[in-house]
């Protein structure tokens, strides 16, 4: 197994243990949730949260865990492992003074840049379905459950943010030598979006808003995604893939 691949296997493996013991967390903390959700809504300090609290309340168990895990467990650390398996995958090359060695084996640069970003991707997205997985058996425990075909829609609809966050921070990659600069520029993105979610008067210009309560409720509804946002999203990374296609084949080490 070569460097970038076991790179990407424990660094996956990483990733879901944070995020399946931050579900384990969050679904056997369901019933002191759901018995003090009043209280908590009174003493949510935003507007923003209160929606929330709203939004959990009328969606029961199901909403609770659409939020714990898509909205704040794949957001935040989804995020942050997406810029991780993103940032180094042509910077880190450079950086180390090793990319004119990884550009003289004997494939085409179109081929190694593929290769990269795809096991990048799956790094990103197979945690995501994995984790979503085990909720309806950790349900179990607190008597509550949620059918796992909704929840695999949300997966596919968490993931396809995520992929439009990797995507970004994989062309960056391939313009810069510097991979330190790429975690910061994005750790600033993240925090800024987040923080217009929670401004009532402007939630509605931040990337997350893509994967609002509301929107994995909709799904569970419907047993469909939503084309409005999933192909924009899809089409966004496709593009972001196809720009640092062109630029890597024109790089210079």
């Amino acid at each position: 197994m070569g460097r970038e691949a076991r790179f990407y296997a424990f660094g996956s493996l990483a990733y879901f243990v944070v995020l399946e013991a931050l579900l384990i967390g969050a679904v056997l903390f369901w019933p002191d949730f759901e018995d003090n959700l009043e209280a908590l809504r009174d003493m949510a300090p935003l507007q923003a949260l209160k929606g929330m609290l709203d939004q959990i309340g009328a969606g029961g168990v199901a909403a609770y865990v659409n939020g714990q895990h898509f909205f704040k467990g794949c957001n935040t650390v989804g995020t942050l492992a997406a810029v991780i398996f993103a940032m180094n995958a042509v910077a880190g090359e450079a950086h180390r003074g090793t990319l004119e060695l990884w550009l003289s084996r004997p494939v085409s640069r179109r081929r190694l840049l593929l290769e990269r970003w795809v096991g990048g991707a799956l790094a990103v997205v197979v945690p995501v379905f994995a984790s979503t997985l085990s909720i309806p058996w950790l349900l179990g425990f607190v008597e509550a459950e949620m059918q796992l075909g909704p929840l695999l829609l949300g997966a596919a609809h968490q993931s396809l943010l995520l992929l439009a966050i990797y995507a970004a921070a994989f062309l960056w990659s391939c313009l810069t030598a510097r991979p330190i600069l790429i975690a910061f520029g994005m750790l600033l993105f993240t925090v800024l979006q987040f923080s217009v979610y929670l401004i009532q008067v402007a939630t509605h210009w931040s990337l997350f808003r893509l994967t609002d309560i509301d929107v994995f409720v909709r799904i569970g509804a419907t047993h469909a995604l939503d084309g409005r946002i999933c192909w924009p999203l899809a089409g966004v990374s496709a593009a972001l893939l196809a720009t640092a296609l062109f630029v890597f084949e024109r790089r210079t080490p």
